[in-house]
């Protein structure tokens, strides 16, 4: 495969959703019986070592996987990604993976609407308006004046905001470090502080359980595999829409597995917030092209970003 092998990338992303709504899914059946930072915390020595294995597979081996140039943002970008998978499988079991994946689904939303104070991009009014309806959407799935001010409602929103930080500092320190360095220490530091926390709420599992734990442990490996290999042979841009399938996959596994039933205004509001992420998507993945043409002087200057 090449590096412009846009089709791999595609195959390679629906494969990566795919397999982390699979995750979602033991990770809530997990969460319902055993303390979600145990749960996590086992998820994360895994991946831990993951990361490790594949550090010393990159080229420079383990020593250039730890050489950074933001070591304290890096730790940040770690412990804030933990953190909000500690909130988000919270949130499945308390709203179940339709309605968690539906509201979760507008953090590209607020990556556009926070990349102008974190990165110092323009962002013109197409997307600006696409960001306002995305978040229409979001209030026509909580319902407003029946869950909109519920405690429970709002923790994938809490989620989608903790993501969405986590992928603009992942942006920021992509302009000194390399994927792998990234790669390594959200894996590492994000290990090492789940089991700080995670080991003073201990349960005892029964052998079922640890093998859907080893099912958890397996796919979150795989599922960033094949994350890793999609960024290799294609363009970010390019893929990024095809992440979405991750919503109606586990939608799908809330149905039949968990029994939870598809509201109208849950699929109405879903549509309108994945509606409005592809705009922006696109609305991106148009800008840095025109960029692109700017810098080789094949175009004028944009005056709408």
């Amino acid at each position: 495969m090449t590096p412009t092998n846009q089709r791999a990338g595609i195959l390679l992303m629906i494969g990566a959703a795919l397999i982390f709504s699979a995750q979602d899914a033991l990770s809530r059946h997990l969460a319902e019986t055993y303390n979600v930072f145990m749960v996590v915390m086992i998820r994360y020595w895994f991946f831990a070592a993951f990361v490790t294995w594949v550090a010393y597979r990159q080229a420079g081996g383990f020593r250039a996987a730890v050489r950074t140039g933001y070591p304290a943002l890096q730790i940040f970008r770690g412990v804030l990604l933990v953190a909000e998978i500690c909130v988000m499988v919270v949130a499945f079991t308390r709203l179940g993976l339709i309605e968690a994946h539906a509201i979760f689904a507008a953090y590209p939303l607020i990556v556009a609407a926070l990349s102008g104070p974190v990165l110092g991009e323009a962002v013109g009014w197409r997307r600006w308006a696409a960001i306002g309806v995305g978040f229409v959407g979001v209030l026509v799935i909580l319902d407003p004046g029946v869950t909109v001010f519920s405690p429970n409602a709002l923790i994938p929103v809490v989620a989608s905001f903790m993501f969405a930080l986590y992928g603009l500092l992942t942006r920021y320190v992509a302009r000194k470090d390399s994927a792998a360095v990234s790669y390594f220490w959200t894996g590492i530091s994000g290990g090492v502080v789940m089991t700080s926390i995670g080991l003073w709420f201990w349960e005892p599992m029964t052998p079922a359980d640890w093998g859907f734990m080893a099912m958890l442990c397996i796919s979150g490996a795989t599922a960033h595999y094949l994350l890793i290999r999609a960024y290799a042979v294609a363009e970010a841009s390019s893929i990024q829409p095809f992440a979405y399938f991750q919503l109606p996959a586990a939608s799908f596994l809330g149905i039949f597995i968990f029994g939870e039933t598809l509201r109208t205004n849950v699929l109405i509001g879903a549509g309108i917030v994945v509606a409005a992420g592809l705009f922006t998507l696109w609305r991106a993945r148009v800008r840095s092209s025109r960029a692109a043409r700017q810098g080789a002087g094949l175009s004028g200057p944009s005056t709408d970003p």
